[in-house]
């Protein structure tokens, strides 16, 4: 499996030079990765303080361990944050994040590449969040007895971890220092197959999200289009989720207003979207004050607002579950919205939670979606009944990161 792992991190090196002209992505990972050792070498010269590192895959691994990373920089101010992603839509839109004091991207998991950065970067604790792991970056950290923290891991029993042959992915997992879980099914099939550095803590975005609620700043055009109408917020969409939704927003404007945040504001997607909801529709870009609440449709055609615009919402779709999965439920769940999204959640635990919960919706297409959300626009009582149940759902959830940083202050004070 060594091999096939070797030979993969190199097709993969190979693929995204031939990709990079033509792919956006894949130009930019490669761009992050020029000279990238000089840089760190430069970076680093001088630093005389104590270094923690924080690994996470892109922007949504992120979201979850900042909690944790805003935790221990309030407890440990002498340290330097160094954050690595190994994503473009983690490091650019976080590459000037205030609260760490280096980031880059993760240069390609190597045996040269591992040594040469933990030798310069020196970490005194390495923390990686939910699904990154990396065999050479682990086997050094290993080597050199600096701990090693999984957070917000979260394990099914179709992953190669617990298949006959997943002894070489097996051995990753030992390599931690502990495992945080989100849930007791994870640490189950971890004990399993004899991992027993692990334990349940949950998910540390339940805690990004509460705090980014308490935050919430009003945004004047958004107040001025929703002028005390219901909201029905369409948050990280994709094409599919949009050819399933046309038909309700077409049934329920003007009476309801509808705000969408597509998942990618490539602009020939935005033109395609516009033409696609006709009349009535306005980009957040071209909208002004004094005309914008005579639309019904507005769309965000920027980054960074999401979570703020959940918060305008009576109603909220959330993206993704008709393509590769799910995006994020909970930056709408702490608002207490209805939610409604595609067939693909059954990864995510909160999203499986909810639904038994009754506070979201799983639809298969346009049918299921207007039948699903008449119940809940005409029940009496329904709405606020799910608010409840889900604010309430996402408090008892809340807490992951005091339990992850009692740990990491007693293996740091050791």
């Amino acid at each position: 499996m060594k091999l096939l792992y070797d030979i993969g991190l190199k097709v993969y090196d190979g693929l995204l030079a031939v990709a990079a002209p033509l792919n956006q992505k894949a130009k930019l990972m490669l761009q992050g990765r020029e000279n990238q050792f000089g840089r760190l070498q430069q970076d680093f010269a001088a630093n005389q303080a104590p270094v923690v590192w924080f690994h996470c895959a892109s922007l949504g691994e992120f979201e979850q361990g900042r909690p944790v990373m805003e935790a221990f920089k309030a407890a440990f101010p002498e340290y330097k944050i160094m954050l690595t992603f190994f994503s473009p839509s983690g490091y650019e839109v976080r590459k000037n994040y205030s609260g760490a004091d280096f980031i880059y991207y993760l240069p390609l998991d190597s045996a040269a590449n591992a040594r040469k950065f933990i030798a310069i970067v020196q970490p005194k604790m390495a923390v990686f969040v939910k699904y990154e792991f990396w065999h050479y970056y682990l086997q050094e950290l290993k080597q050199r007895h600096i701990p090693i923290l999984s957070i917000s891991a979260i394990f099914r029993e179709d992953q190669v971890f617990f298949k006959p042959y997943g002894e070489f992915n097996r051995n990753m997992l030992r390599r931690f220092t502990h495992i945080y879980t989100q849930n007791k099914q994870s640490v189950e099939l971890l004990q399993s197959i004899g991992i027993t550095n692990a334990s349940i803590a949950g998910d540390t975005r339940f805690d990004r999200v509460l705090q980014t609620a308490e935050s919430i700043k009003p945004i004047p055009m958004v107040d001025a289009f929703t002028s005390g109408s219901e909201v029905f917020m369409i948050g990280s969409s994709w094409p599919a989720d949009i050819e399933a939704l046309l038909p309700l927003i077409q049934k329920y404007k003007p009476s309801i207003k509808f705000i969408i945040a597509p998942h990618e504001i490539h602009e020939n997607g935005i033109v395609t979207l516009m033409q696609q909801l006709g009349e009535g529709a306005v980009r957040f870009s071209q909208a002004d004050l004094l005309s914008i609440a005579n639309y019904n449709v507005l769309v965000i055609d920027n980054i960074g607002m999401l979570s703020a615009l959940y918060s305008y919402g009576t109603y909220a779709y959330i993206g993704g579950a008709f393509g590769k999965g799910l995006h994020n439920t909970l930056e709408a769940a702490v608002f207490g919205l209805p939610l409604f999204f595609g067939p693909k959640y059954s990864k995510f635990q909160e999203a499986v939670d909810l639904v038994k919960l009754g506070c979201a919706l799983p639809v298969d297409n346009t049918e299921e979606l207007l039948v699903a959300f008449e119940k809940v626009h005409t029940t009496p009582g329904a709405r606020q009944t799910i608010t409840d149940t889900e604010k309430q759902y996402v408090q008892q959830q809340a807490g992951a990161t005091t339990k992850i940083m009692a740990d990491i202050q007693r293996l740091l004070k050791k």
